[in-house]
């Protein structure tokens, strides 16, 4: 199922960057995938990233196979692990992570536990994502906008 956000507008048709729910996908199945990785890839191969499930165990297993086999073909070097949390942040639907909170904090923004608890698990993963320092943060604002807690 596709599930392109709003501020991902920009390059969401090409897939020139990864999406967040690649990347979540990603985080899932405990794989760095570097943008130029990425850029390597077809735009099928891109498509089936986004398309293929990884929630079960099984197709948790499937797409960490798929993207490492990807990997190794284009790049000729096995994929990058990541270690793979057991209590993801995006799953806790009861507390609002620091990085989260400081970067909403920042705009002038209070999230309440009720409005994180609200949030779909990809919406509270992308949140994080562009919370963390290293990251461009340029689309944080943009997400809260879209996720209404502005």
């Amino acid at each position: 199922m596709e599930d392109f956000f709003q501020f991902e507008a920009d390059f969401v048709h090409s897939l020139r960057c990864i999406p967040m729910q690649v990347r979540c996908k990603l985080d899932t199945c405990g794989i760095k995938l570097k943008l130029s990785d990425w850029n390597q890839m077809t735009t099928l191969e891109h498509q089936a990233l986004v398309e293929l499930p990884c929630t079960t165990e099984s197709e948790i297993e499937s797409y960490r196979e798929y993207i490492e086999d990807l990997t190794l073909k284009h790049t000729g070097i096995p994929a990058a692990k990541l270690p793979i949390e057991s209590h993801p942040e995006w799953l806790d639907f009861a507390t609002v992570p620091a990085s989260v909170q400081d970067k909403a904090e920042e705009i002038g923004v209070v999230i309440t536990q009720q409005k994180w608890a609200a949030l779909r698990p990809l919406e509270r993963f992308a949140l994080i994502k562009l919370s963390r320092s290293g990251h461009e943060n340029k689309n944080f604002p943009k997400a809260m906008a879209e996720f209404h807690l502005l």
